[in-house]
Order: structure tokens, then C-alpha cells, then sequence
């Protein structure tokens, strides 16, 4: 007998079908651009524009297990298109607006995207990185900035529509691929993480149980839409709820409070560096946020300077939702990352496999159900999705943490050699590899260098047949074409060798202390 999930016989259309049929009426999503006009969209208004972009899709040659390419900044229609390819049954790839060539041009090959929907600034980029896509839509505009008119051959997004009175959309199996989100790993090439159906579902109940979501509750959502944090995190968790979100195109701190304000917002996800540009203007003594949910709860003075409860949280792509979280209406401990979330069973484990005592740093090892609470797969790649699990399957997340006495979790360092780049999980290993396509490059080493903002960004030692300005110059802009712009080293540094570890290798430890001194 098959075990009982919350997903059973429901796709993720079935949740907004739900939403659009009960509440019609209800304000959904508040589009706020930096130019142009904003735009609302009550449930049954969104689900009318999803239902005939579905329709437009379907004619287009769009069906059930089909790759669709979805590269852009935050817009209305980003979310118009999401819902439309998971009514479909199709596979939507979300990719950073901010990919290199390179970048681009491995996404596109390596999940068979068949079409693209994009935005004009990026037209070029992907006509160049995707030739073999049966066709490619853009919207009429930029987030942020004025758009010239589309180039020849090139669908416009309103053509997407279709008249949907006859159109039926057919359940989709809940475990059935869905969403694949391209992730950093410890590899040179990002992962394919895949989302089922019953994923996203799963992970909307969590977010919005967590977050105590109420369907009056509005969020506030400006991170990117391609990643976990603001479609899972904000989302999901406002679509379970029967809530409302705010979309901006992007962050921006003197935008910020003006449209908090003006639509009642009650709790974000906020990232440090916002956090930290915020921290330089006036909070309004009016603003109607619950808390916000950050990496740490309990920071200091900042809870007391903007009036707000921090809710801290930890997770990851692959687990969809948090793994652990504050509950917001009980007080934490300082800079907690959270207690281990109930859907999941946790463990620290020293490098042998065995349990570490409180207090103790350790390795956090994850067990869920792979396509119900863990992710389904890495698309394509049964090798690493295996070795992502060891043989009782915990999942190895690459964080080390410790237990306070009370039981919350603090995070510690990260076992495998990533950078935290503001809000972006960054491989060394992905820049070393582009790094090491310049000519004269004989050995190089990536580590993290102290940012005020973004925490820590990239830089680049490098050991070389010939040092010179004109070699550094090469480095970056192989870079520049290799890696989105927040993966580009800040600087690089000449070194006649590196310090060395057991069996020679690299000893970046040393290589951060020479920042930290």
C-alpha cells in the first residue's frame, strides 16, 4: 500500500485553481516597477491570464514534459508563464538573469529547453546561447528599464494568449518533474535541481505554517524570482495562505518603505545587504510588518532599530522549504539559524558519521522524501543525486552547525568550498575553472574576501608563468564572459606558490587569514 502524502491526486495548478474559485475577489499580486504604471491582480484576474497563457502555450506546440526556458528579472508575467507550464504539466527552468554567455549556453543544452520566454534585454543573449529553440517569447518591456521593440522573429509575450473557453487543463501527476533551478555545487558545472508537483505544494504548506500566513497577511517580495528565497520562501507560502505578495523588479532601498506602506505589507525575506541599506533611512513608525525573515534571529540592535521580529532560517534548493526556522512568536536565542523544522528528520555528525554533542561543530545531514520534501533529482546526473546521500539517506547540505543548550541551531562554516555572495551560493571550483582558461594561468585559488555588503565576495590568487597587469586584465574579462557578474573575482592576486595542505593541496585557510590580517 502506497504511504498517504498531502499532495496526493493535486498538482500545483490545483492550489491557485482553488484560491481563484473561492476568493475571486481577493487581491493577489500588486505589481510596483520602477517606471510605468503599477498593476493588481485579484486571484480570479491572475488565474483568467494564466489559464489563457496556458491555452497560447498549448497551441505553440507547449505539452506535458516539455523544457520551457524562463529568463528574466521580476515581472508580472514571470509568474504568469510559471503557472501556465505547471498547468501544462511542462518543466519550467528558471535561470539568473544575471548568467554569462557561457552560463546561458550550458543551461539551454543541458536541460533540452525546446522554448524561451525572456525580456527584451535579453533577447540577444538568448538567440546567441539557444539557436536550436523552437521559438522565443519576450515581454514588451524591461523590469527596470525602457525596452526598444522587438527584433524580428521574435513572439511578443501578449501573443501568448489564447482564447481558453474550450480549453481543459488535465491534472498532472504529483510527482511529475515541474520546476529545475540551476545551483552552485562543488563541481565546475551548477546542478539541475528538480521540483515535482507535490514539491511545490508541499513546500507552500510549510513556508505559510511556518511563517504563521494568513490569507490577510501581504508580503513584500524583491529578490529574484529564479531562486528559492522568493519563489518558494515568499511565493508558495502566499499562495497557500490565500494572501497577498508586493512584486518589485528589484531591490531598492528608496523605494522600499513608499510601497511597504502603501499596500499594508506585513513580513518580507529580507537579505543582510538590504537589511543594511535600510538600516541608513528612517523607519516609518506606521509600517504594519510582523517580521522578517533573515539568515539569524536575535541579531542585536537591529530588531530594536526597525521594530520588526527577525525570524531566522536555513535551507537550500534542494529542500524546497526551511529546514530550520524561529517560530516568530517565540523569543531565540542570539543568531539563531533556527530549530530543526518537524517536516524533517536532522543531524550533526563529526567526519567520521558519528553524532556530535551540543556545542560541537559538526556536519548537518538532512532525511526527507526525496520529490515530496527533498528534491526529486539532479537533472540528468544519477551519479551526483546518489552521491548527494549516503547509504541510511541523509542528505550531506555541505553546512556545519552547532546546537546551542537549548536546542537552536548556529551556523558555523561550510564544508564544502562555497562563497556566500550576498544572497548568491557561489562554487570556487566554478570560478578556478574559468579562471584557469586564460592563457599564462598555471595554478589558481578562489576564496572569499570580507565585504561590508554582500558578506563576502570573490578573489582570485593566482600563480602564473608571468605576472603583469595585462594577465589580471585577461582573468577578468575571461571571467566577465564565463560567469555572471557576482561570481567575477574583485581582485587578483600574484603569488610565486601557494601554502599547502596534506597532499599538496591548497591551503585556503591561510589564504583567507592574509584578508583577516
Amino acid at each position: 500500500m502506497s504511504t498517504l502524502h498531502m499532495a496526493m491526486d493535486k498538482d500545483f495548478h490545483w492550489l491557485l485553481k482553488n484560491h481563484a474559485e473561492r476568493r475571486p475577489n481577493a487581491s493577489f499580486l500588486h505589481w510596483e516597477p520602477f517606471e510605468g504604471e503599477a498593476q493588481t491582480w485579484t486571484y480570479g484576474a491572475f488565474y483568467k491570464d494564466v489559464r489563457r497563457c496556458a491555452a497560447g502555450l498549448h497551441a505553440k506546440g507547449v505539452g506535458r514534459g516539455d523544457f520551457v526556458l524562463l529568463h528574466a528579472n521580476n515581472c508580472p508575467e514571470f509568474l504568469i508563464a510559471y503557472h501556465a507550464c505547471a498547468a501544462l504539466g511542462a518543466v519550467v527552468v528558471t535561470t539568473n538573469p544575471r548568467s554569462a554567455v557561457e552560463e546561458m549556453r550550458y543551461f539551454i543544452s543541458h536541460s533540452r529547453a525546446r522554448f524561451a520566454i525572456t525580456q527584451p534585454e535579453f533577447v540577444d543573449l538568448i538567440r546567441e546561447t539557444g539557436p536550436d529553440l523552437e521559438w522565443i517569447a519576450s515581454t514588451a518591456h524591461n523590469s527596470t528599464e525602457p525596452s526598444q521593440p522587438l527584433p524580428a522573429g521574435i513572439v511578443p509575450f501578449d501573443d501568448l494568449f489564447a482564447d481558453d473557453r474550450d480549453f481543459e487543463i488535465e491534472r498532472n501527476n504529483p510527482m511529475a518533474p515541474f520546476s529545475v533551478q540551476y545551483t552552485s555545487g562543488t563541481t565546475s558545472r551548477p546542478k539541475g535541481v528538480v521540483w515535482t508537483h507535490a514539491n511545490a505544494l508541499w513546500g507552500a504548506q510549510t513556508v505559510a505554517s511556518h511563517n504563521l500566513l494568513r490569507d490577510i497577511d501581504t508580503a513584500i517580495v524583491f529578490t529574484p524570482l529564479c531562486h528559492t528565497n522568493a519563489m518558494s520562501w515568499a511565493h508558495y507560502g502566499v499562495l497557500w495562505s490565500g494572501g497577498a505578495m508586493v512584486l518589485q523588479p528589484k531591490f531598492s532601498a528608496s523605494r522600499f518603505w513608499p510601497v511597504a506602506l502603501k499596500h499594508g505589507c506585513t513580513w518580507a525575506n529580507v537579505i543582510p545587504f538590504a537589511m543594511q541599506a535600510l538600516a541608513t533611512l528612517p523607519v516609518p513608525d506606521d509600517h504594519k510588518f510582523r517580521y522578517w525573515v533573515i539568515g539569524a534571529a536575535n541579531i542585536g540592535p537591529a530588531e530594536d532599530l526597525f521594530r520588526i521580529t527577525f525570524v531566522g532560517a536555513w535551507g537550500m534548493t534542494e529542500l524546497i522549504a526551511h529546514g530550520t526556522y524561529t517560530p516568530p512568536q517565540l523569543s531565540s536565542p542570539e543568531r539563531s539559524m533556527g530549530m530543526p523544522a518537524p517536516e524533517f528528520e536532522l543531524k550533526i555528525v563529526d567526519d567520521s558519521g558519528q553524532d556530535v554533542t551540543p556545542g560541537e561543530t559538526g556536519l548537518l545531514k538532512v532525511r526527507g522524501i526525496p520529490g515530496i520534501t527533498l528534491f526529486k533529482e539532479y537533472l540528468y546526473n544519477p551519479e551526483a543525486t546518489s552521491g548527494s546521500f549516503d547509504n541510511e539517506g541523509w542528505f550531506d547540505t555541505g553546512d556545519r552547525v552547532f546546537q546551542t543548550a537549548d536546542g537552536h541551531l548556529r551556523f558555523a562554516d561550510r564544508a564544502k568550498d562555497m562563497l556566500k555572495v550576498g544572497a548568491e551560493n557561489v562554487a570556487a571550483s566554478e570560478i578556478e575553472g574559468a579562471v584557469m582558461l586564460t592563457e599564462g594561468v598555471l595554478e589558481c585559488a578562489v576564496v572569499g574576501k570580507p565585504d561590508k555588503m554582500k558578506d563576502e565576495v570573490p578573489a582570485v590568487f593566482v600563480r602564473a608563468a608571468e605576472a603583469s597587469d595585462a594577465l589580471a586584465s585577461a582573468i577578468l574579462e575571461t571571467c566577465r564572459t564565463q560567469l555572471a557578474d557576482f561570481k567575477v573575482p574583485v581582485e587578483v592576486i600574484f603569488v610565486d606558490d601557494f601554502p599547502r595542505a596534506e597532499l599538496n593541496k591548497i591551503a585556503k585557510a591561510k589564504l583567507r587569514k592574509r584578508f583577516a590580517d
